[in-house]
């Protein structure tokens, strides 16, 4: 891409920031948002990176795509132990998960799409290939990675439908910058296409399927969700019903399923109880969510009020998180899961579950961690997100949607009522996992050859651009 239409491109971002600026001053005064990571963003000051080993640079947007890179960085270390590897997010969540999740390798902000905040951090992380997870194209970033002698690529690729119609508007200036990818490795056949379609050299385009699939846990006897379960006092005996990843008002939805439930005096727990998580999608929304469980009048707690450690630090055994728990007073019948990158280990102990960002317009959230468990799921009829992975599970008869509240009452009280049809819908979902894990390994594959090269070449090449 060339120098002019890079800096058309920052005065362009420069007035999108001016014109949403009161919105952006709102939120960092109510929410705390845009805080952190100013130098990182508009003025690529991130950690200097030492030596001259092959570095992989991965950049994950947020929790969603932060989690979903585990399984390519442990094959990378597998595959390429050589290489130093460097992961970068934008938003605060995103940050912070990862600065957890991947505390052997340098975390930093991605910069913002100026020219000069990205051709500042490639100076300083000096990669030989840069990993976007899933869509992300920013023209400047990939620019200033190709001038810097780095290879781009693309993983996981998914267009949904409103991006492919926004990408087909501005075509001339998408394909510029697909042109410029080494690699774009999409999820579907029809995925390819649509990268065809606007601009992807055809020798660049590869479908390996979704790596999703590869990180999604199977067995419910994991050590975290081992620890969670003992830490929360979840026995065997009790039927948890789990929320996850909702956005208002999908909270109210499940406390009135529970209440209403409860009301009858039949809950299909047997000598347990029944039980609600919910799990919002966003930490912002978590002191709202407190209020509304508040207000419904049942036992609950906060996640943080059980104590122990939170996301990938649950190492703590569950004997003394279960020793912990006995002292800590009455029993919760809803449990609100105010924590960051834990809801792939809570999944694990549900009985039925609900995935959330369905029945707005948010398009759906990632319903594999429940069907790897063998959960029997349901989710609204706004997918579009997670169209393909919703299409194979309804193909194998793996998960149920539902279109509004009523229906998502009826297919809880079904499930407990009828434990032997849930446990055949949950089995056909985790067995439809099973059969397509393997993208992970096929993406790495791909990605090995593109820092093969000496790293004198790319020395050699930035200082060209130079």
């Amino acid at each position: 891409m060339s120098r002019p239409i890079g800096w058309l491109l920052n005065c362009c971002y420069a007035a999108v920031i001016m014109m949403a600026s009161p919105v952006i001053s709102w939120r960092m005064l109510r929410q705390g948002k845009y805080r952190t990571g100013f130098a990182a963003k508009f003025l690529g000051r991130v950690p200097v990176r030492s030596g001259e080993a092959p570095c992989i640079w991965l950049h994950a947007v947020s929790v969603g795509e932060v989690n979903l890179l585990a399984t390519t960085i442990a094959e990378l270390r597998r595959q390429r132990p050589d290489c130093d590897i460097v992961v970068s997010t934008t938003t605060v969540t995103g940050f912070e998960l990862a600065r957890k999740k991947y505390a052997a390798y340098t975390v930093c902000y991605c910069p913002l799409d100026f020219s000069w905040a990205c051709a500042a951090v490639v100076n300083r992380l000096r990669p030989n290939l840069l990993v976007l997870a899933e869509l992300e194209l920013w023209p400047n970033l990939i620019a200033a990675a190709k001038r810097g002698g780095a290879k781009v690529a693309i993983v996981n690729g998914r267009l949904s439908d409103a991006s492919f119609r926004g990408y087909r508007r501005l075509r001339p200036l998408v394909a510029r910058v697909l042109r410029q990818l080494d690699l774009v490795a999409v999820q579907d056949e029809e995925t390819r296409a649509r990268f065809a379609t606007l601009g992807a050299k055809p020798q660049s385009l590869f479908v390996t399927g979704s790596v999703k699939f590869d990180g999604a846990e199977t067995n419910r006897g994991n050590p975290r969700t081992v620890a969670l379960k003992s830490l929360a006092g979840i026995r065997n005996a009790d039927r948890v019903v789990l929320a996850g990843s909702t956005q208002a008002p999908e909270e109210q939805y499940a406390i009135d399923v529970l209440r209403r439930r409860m009301a009858t005096g039949v809950d299909g727990a047997g000598e347990g109880s029944l039980r609600l998580i919910l799990v919002p999608r966003h930490a912002e929304r978590f002191e709202d969510v407190a209020q509304l469980v508040a207000a419904s009048g049942l036992p609950w707690t906060r996640r943080s009020q059980l104590g122990g450690p939170v996301g990938d630090s649950l190492r703590e055994s569950p004997a003394t998180l279960g020793e912990r728990r006995r002292h800590r007073g009455p029993p919760w019948q809803l449990l609100l899961v105010d924590a960051i990158g834990e809801l792939g280990a809570w999944w694990g102990t549900a009985d039925v579950g609900f995935v959330g960002g369905s029945f707005g317009s948010r398009g759906g959230q990632n319903m594999l961690e429940p069907a790897a468990y063998g959960v029997p799921t349901c989710f609204g009829p706004n997918t579009w997100n997670f169209r393909d992975i919703v299409r194979r599970l309804l193909a194998v008869d793996g998960a149920r949607v539902v279109r509004n509240a009523g229906e998502l009452e009826e297919f809880v009280n079904r499930t407990l009522d009828e434990p032997h049809e849930a446990a055949a819908l949950g089995a056909r979902a985790r067995q439809l996992v099973l059969s397509q894990q393997g993208a992970t390994r096929r993406t790495v594959e791909l990605l090995g050859p593109l820092v093969a090269e000496p790293i004198a070449s790319a020395v050699d090449a930035r200082e060209q651009a130079a």
